[in-house]
């Protein structure tokens, strides 16, 4: 992984996985992950590139469906027999021993996950969606999510579902209902709205490999309550989400199908079987100070990052596309020459890796101490002849701006210029311009 990992919105997969992944577990552990650390998750303490960019990893409470097969206390995958999996964060595939091992999984269940019989996932399923024939595996088993194998006569394709609980504070589940940035995220098509219960949905639809748009169709809708359950659901045109031949052209159930199943009555009263989250532990103290929290670094708040960078891009560019929110902000600009993608983090308390991130490479340290570093790479989404150019800059006291520009409008593409729009000398001034450390944090 990438030093500059940082900059990808599909990073935000470790921190925006919602309530389904945190109550998983502490599974993700960070610490010991070098790549992770200087790509500025530092420490399980970054919520980077938020919300909307995390379509492909946060906004999928089902990934877990193609990386692993074992989910939130049951196995979701159709290949294998389980008659109650144990529970685990995605792996790169799904362990014999817990989806066949026989042993009671409540010893392995952790606090806030719900023990909901599969078979009654399954009928509610089958009971809202178009007539059809299904085949699951383990309906005698129990957990919080399910996925079996539909056919409505015109071709086999897998479809699961889980339920869960948002998480806590106001903004709980919201990154899970807003559509992604097609600049980040390709799809064909992405809806938001509310139910006449007031609650809120998206549907989306897109691809398992966003960079590969021949390959399987993933469509999905997230239904958010009002209460704060999470009810996701999603279909592909294959009977498997990967390695697995693609069946029809595209998924069996419609957008309108889709929120209609999402919406459904009857999953409120497997919904109520899910228990309240655990209570987070507190974290221990530094350096011999037993009972001192340590304090997590101030973050941007509010639209100062996006509203920052369209000032201060150069004259003669216009803007096209543009997001973000937070410590993240991109824009896809075109002078006309070609659209080139430009996006910031703006990060505070991250001197911790300082000398992980500018070790090595062309760095130069400021009069005032800053330090920057400036990178021209290769693109690394897949888009024929893309350039990666960035200029990453931070303070003594760890504050950190990084700005990073490419040949392309979105990086899973093709490049459509020979170097980005913006300059080298053009990205640093960016970075280091003092209005980013004027912006509210808290």
């Amino acid at each position: 992984m990438s030093q500059h990992e940082h900059h990808d919105p599909e990073a935000g997969f470790a921190d925006e996985l919602g309530s389904a992944l945190r109550t998983t577990g502490e599974s993700f552990g960070l610490d010991g992950r070098p790549g992770l650390v200087s790509g500025g998750l530092a420490r399980g303490r970054r919520r980077l590139l938020r919300r909307r960019l995390a379509v492909t990893g946060g906004a999928l409470a089902l990934a877990a469906i193609g990386a692993g097969g074992v989910y939130a206390g049951s196995a979701v995958s159709p290949a294998g027999p389980s008659d109650r999996a144990t529970v685990a964060a995605p792996k790169p595939s799904a362990s014999p021993a817990a989806e066949s091992s026989g042993e009671p999984a409540s010893d392995s269940l952790k606090p806030g996950m719900a023990e909901i019989p599969l078979s009654e996932i399954a009928d509610v399923l089958k009971a809202n969606a178009p007539a059809g024939q299904w085949r699951f595996d383990g309906l005698d088993g129990t957990g919080q999510g399910l996925s079996g194998v539909y056919d409505d006569g015109g071709g086999e394709a897998a479809v699961g579902v889980f339920l869960s609980r948002a998480g806590r504070g106001p903004d709980a589940g919201l990154d899970m209902v807003t559509c992604p940035e097609k600049a980040y995220v390709p799809h064909d098509r992405c809806v938001e709205g509310r139910t006449p219960d007031g609650s809120r949905v998206m549907v989306f639809q897109g691809y398992v490999y966003p960079d590969k748009r021949e390959e399987t169709k993933n469509w999905r809708a997230v239904l958010l309550t009002k209460d704060g359950f999470l009810i996701d659901v999603s279909e592909y045109n294959a009977p498997a989400e990967k390695d697995a031949a693609i069946s029809r052209e595209d998924p069996p159930l419609t957008a309108t199908q889709l929120e209609e199943l999402v919406s459904a009555a009857a999953w409120r009263p497997l919904l109520k079987q899910i228990p309240p989250l655990p209570t987070a532990p507190a974290q221990p103290g530094k350096l011999g100070r037993p009972g001192k929290v340590r304090e997590a670094p101030p973050q941007i708040v509010g639209d100062g990052v996006p509203a920052t960078l369209r000032a201060l891009l150069p004259k003669g560019l216009t803007v096209v596309d543009k997001g973000g929110e937070g410590e993240f902000a991109f824009a896809v600009v075109d002078d006309g020459k070609g659209k080139s993608l430009v996006q910031v983090n703006v990060q505070y308390g991250m001197g911790d890796v300082a000398g992980q991130l500018y070790g090595s490479g062309d760095v130069t340290t400021l009069p005032d101490g800053r330090r920057v570093k400036l990178t021209r790479q290769p693109g690394e989404k897949g888009g024929e002849g893309v350039v990666w150019w960035s200029a990453d800059t931070m303070r003594k006291d760890g504050f950190r701006v990084v700005v990073s520009a490419f040949n392309t409008g979105a990086q899973h593409e093709a490049a459509t210029r020979a170097e980005p729009a913006l300059t080298m000398e053009q990205l640093k001034a960016i970075a280091l311009d003092p209005r980013w450390a004027k912006l509210p944090a808290k």
